[in-house]
């Protein structure tokens, strides 16, 4: 009677492992579509066999542990290359914008400049011509209008990275939050014992998206909690305490801020990584470059324009005089600064304009010996002027046309160079999923054939309980 207790007892604990075993495919097959999950399976342990006379006889089998299958260097991968897609992806939608503000078309700031020299070719013909003259003028002025429109662009690009970056904030929060908060709720419950699949199928998940936005590394401490940080070195999360991200704005101006412990401490460049890097990366040192560039076009146009319409005051160049037989005005003026910046070009692009008023004073004849005056179809100077459109005048080797060139340039190489790495970060990452569903991913194929497995497990378990039910039943009348 005693064997058949024992062989009872194993029946129930197979039929109990195997329903246990169905449950667990059963919410594989749920979470197949289910992002980040890893397949859950039981491993299984016989109970310790009973000494029986001469031999040991088991008592059946209990399910241990519900493993979550998970491989670190995969994981620690997809990890790395999040973070260089992140930087590529944070960086096109504003390199797209600059492509647009920069374009090779029709109109642009080296067609503006090259109608402004054609004006000026215009007036050499009809050097009186109070029409072509007024041309000059208006030339001139959409030559300062397309230079303040291209800046007032880029301050834009830059207002809309700042508000990218707000928008973002929040969420990033939320993830350090939340994986501070998995952190010790994995503690609580394998600290016990247990396993906590899903929340460490959650916060792999969190860290994962923390690499695409932030760069954030992870390692994990001596406890098994998830420390997260900035490529930098600065903690996000420690244990389980979460840091928060703040945007400090000053004006225009906007700077990253982590508070850690009351303590605030800023965040450059070289603390980011993945999206924010992108995005501060054009914010902070690519769209200055190009802000550079546009003021150093400015200055030399300036430059080059004036020295040859109001002269040096030297023999050599006396510059060019107006109808009324006056010499030495600037066409173009750029405002004084009150501190001398770094470069003589900072700021020539947004403060450039038409010095003049009077389209007389237009300087197309070269200024008359005393007490001469200009003499009627004189058009040296405008000669000269229009001359200056394909003159290399900067660092000799440059057109203004060829300059602006250069800049368009800059931005088009930078722009299709960001769409070639964002495509090879890409095709890296989905192959690296690719790679982790294989591993660890539910398979339904691999699903149904263990649902059949254990469900003719089930069967042959119930079938042995009724089995053992029915020889208990027997002895029974046996003794009656």
């Amino acid at each position: 009677m005693g064997g058949l207790f024992t062989a009872l007892n194993a029946g129930r604990t197979a039929l109990a492992v195997n329903q246990k075993s169905i449950e667990i495919i059963g919410n594989n097959i749920s979470n197949v579509n289910t992002e980040g999950y890893s397949r859950q399976s039981a491993e299984l342990t016989p109970y310790p066999s009973m000494n029986f006379g001469n031999f040991f006889i088991g008592q059946g089998v209990t399910v241990t542990n519900v493993k979550r299958d998970h491989d670190v260097f995969v994981n620690n991968m997809l990890q790395d290359k999040s973070v260089e897609y992140g930087l590529q992806n944070g960086q096109t939608r504003a390199l797209t914008e600059l492509e647009r503000i920069f374009t090779i078309g029709e109109e642009n700031i080296s067609t503006e400049i090259n109608r402004y020299f054609d004006s000026w070719q215009e007036l050499s013909a009809n050097p009186s011509g109070l029409v072509e003259r007024d041309i000059v003028l208006q030339r001139g002025e959409q030559v300062a209008d397309k230079f303040h429109l291209a800046i007032d662009d880029l301050s834009k690009v830059e207002s809309n990275i700042n508000d990218e970056l707000i928008s973002k904030i929040d969420g990033v929060n939320s993830k350090i939050t939340e994986i501070a908060e998995l952190n010790q709720r994995i503690f609580q419950i394998e600290i016990q014992g247990q396993t906590a699949n899903s929340a460490r199928d959650r916060r792999e998940m969190l860290a994962k998206d923390l690499a695409t936005s932030l760069g954030a590394q992870t390692y994990t401490d001596s406890k098994g909690m998830l420390a997260v940080q900035l490529p930098g070195g600065l903690p996000l999360v420690q244990g389980t305490m979460g840091m928060e991200i703040e945007a400090v704005t000053n004006g225009a101006d906007l700077d990253l801020v982590l508070q850690t412990g009351g303590i605030s401490r800023p965040i450059g460049l070289n603390n980011l990584g993945g999206e924010f890097e992108g995005l501060v990366q054009i914010r902070d040192v690519f769209i200055p470059s190009i802000r550079d560039d546009l003021d150093r076009l400015a200055y030399e146009l300036t430059e080059s324009v004036n020295l040859a319409h109001a002269g040096d005051g030297t023999a050599a160049n006396p510059g060019g005089a107006g109808l009324d037989s006056i010499g030495g005005r600037d066409f173009f003026t750029t405002p004084a600064v009150p501190v001398p910046p770094a470069n003589p070009w900072e700021g020539a692009a947004r403060n450039i304009s038409v010095a003049l008023t009077d389209s007389n004073h237009i300087a197309a004849s070269a200024v008359p010996t005393p007490p001469a005056t200009v003499a009627p179809g004189d058009n040296r100077n405008a000669l000269i002027m229009s001359d200056l459109g394909e003159s290399l005048l900067i660092n000799g080797v440059d057109s203004f046309g060829s300059y602006y060139g250069k800049i368009t340039a800059k931005v088009g190489l930078e722009a299709n160079h960001n769409q070639l790495a964002l495509g090879g970060a890409e095709d890296a990452v989905v192959q690296l999923e690719n790679i982790r569903d294989g591993l660890v991913g539910v398979s339904l194929e691999e699903e149904m054939v263990n649902l059949i497995q254990f469900q003719r497990g089930f069967e042959s378990s119930a079938k042995f309980l009724s089995t053992i039910d029915e020889l208990m039943q027997s002895l029974i009348n046996l003794k009656r």
